[in-house]
């Protein structure tokens, strides 16, 4: 086993109805040493009861008022203290047991700042099929100004790499990881690799694809990343991504 400590960093409120899964997938990882920190914006239901219950050994529960997903992101990420670190949201879990163990060992052989994996979509009438595959293989630097970013929740990083990045910008509503990977790959020019495993079972219907006035207030915070961080776009290459992400369907 690779002595490599992860920090795993789940944002939540009101998860009671899928967090259970989160936290099993996390306390299953065959890697030893994970921390898992859940930051919690002040759950009304059990949500707090579940992670009490069922964070894996050694792990961090923090309860109380913040200023959103973003904002709970920065709060966990400075309380991390893994060499590598990555976001698990509330309703994802990790698709296998040995995720962490892949990673650990691309990290080693590799030598990256960063490590990018893929993820699969599944919907909650079947949860046991992916019916997308988002694969990061595709992403280059150069293709964010077209729209185009890895997968965010199977993006990990070294916690060295994210202190020189930055926190995620809480000003943003629904783009902040997005302005974070263009300042990240851009700006800062990080290294990567891409694992070509499906690292992270994510619910369909997140904040970003759930109709078009989402859609269309992501555009719009996706163009404003890229103009603020000096990358060159417009509305029209943003829009052209979608054709193509049509293809994720079919593969």
């Amino acid at each position: 086993m690779l002595a490599m400590k992860f920090s795993v960093i789940t944002p939540c409120y009101n998860a009671g109805a899928t967090i259970a899964r989160t936290l099993q997938s996390v306390a299953a990882q065959t890697h030893d040493d994970v921390e898992h920190i859940v930051m919690d914006g002040g759950s009304t239901d059990e949500t707090a009861a579940i992670v009490e219950a069922r964070i894996r050994v050694g792990g961090r529960f923090v309860s109380g008022p913040d200023q959103g997903m973003y904002d709970a992101m920065n709060k966990g990420l400075a309380l991390a203290s893994g060499e590598i670190v990555g976001i698990l949201n509330a309703d994802d879990h990790f698709a296998d047991p040995d995720a962490l163990a892949w990673v650990a060992e691309a990290f080693a052989t590799h030598g990256t700042d960063a490590v990018l994996c893929d993820v699969g979509f599944f919907s909650t009438r079947r949860p046991d099929r992916l019916f997308r595959r988002y694969r990061s293989v595709t992403f280059r630097p150069g293709r964010l100004a077209w729209g185009w970013m890895p997968a965010h929740p199977g993006m990990y990083m070294t916690r060295e790499a994210y202190l020189r990045v930055g926190t995620y910008r809480t000003d943003f509503r629904i783009a902040a990881d997005y302005e974070f990977v263009v300042r990240a790959f851009v700006k800062h020019r990080l290294s990567f690799v891409h694992l070509p495993r499906v690292l992270v079972r994510m619910q369909a219907g997140g904040v970003s694809n759930r109709d078009l006035a989402a859609k269309s207030v992501i555009n719009r915070e996706v163009l404003r990343a890229c103009r603020e961080n000096g990358v060159y776009s417009n509305a029209w290459m943003i829009a052209s991504k979608y054709p193509l992400k049509l293809l994720e369907y079919f593969r």
